[in-house]
């Protein structure tokens, strides 16, 4: 009895640490909206349409702005070069702020049907969870 108490206070956690990261991941983008109206896009993004193209963007934007911040001086042209990609960075992390928030829903669904011994509710929520998650977890098999 006392494993079965440990098991659902450690879920308990994961659940409020994944309802943390959602509403987080909901409030960012209303944080940066007034700079945001302050400022005009001058360059076009590569686009994050799907989590898994958002990670990769992440991925390979990440270490283009590592190769030019490693430099001991910053040109301006590198200069431009860091805002200009900047623009693709948070495109992906906010096509990933978007997606998780919505895949803690889809695991909210499965821990409240595990709760209940919904066995449909949990197989149904939480193949599509997997799926949902599968790019976040990719990198690390």
């Amino acid at each position: 009895m006392k494993k079965n108490s440990v098991k659902k206070n450690l879920m308990k956690k994961n659940l409020v640490v994944v309802l943390f990261a959602g509403v987080v991941a909901l409030c960012m983008p209303a944080a940066y909206a007034s700079e945001e109206k302050a400022r005009v896009d001058h360059f076009q993004a590569v686009e994050s349409e799907t989590l898994a193209q958002a990670v990769e963007n992440l991925s390979t934007y990440n270490q283009k702005l590592a190769t030019l911040l490693q430099k001991d001086e910053i040109t301006p042209q590198e200069m431009h070069s860091i805002h200009k990609l900047t623009y693709t960075l948070e495109e992906a992390l906010q096509k990933m702020q978007t997606e998780i928030a919505s895949l803690a829903v889809t695991l909210e669904e499965v821990h409240l049907g595990s709760e209940r011994v919904d066995v449909v509710r949990v197989k149904d929520n939480g193949k599509q969870y997997l799926e949902g998650s599968q790019p976040l977890t990719k990198a690390a098999d």
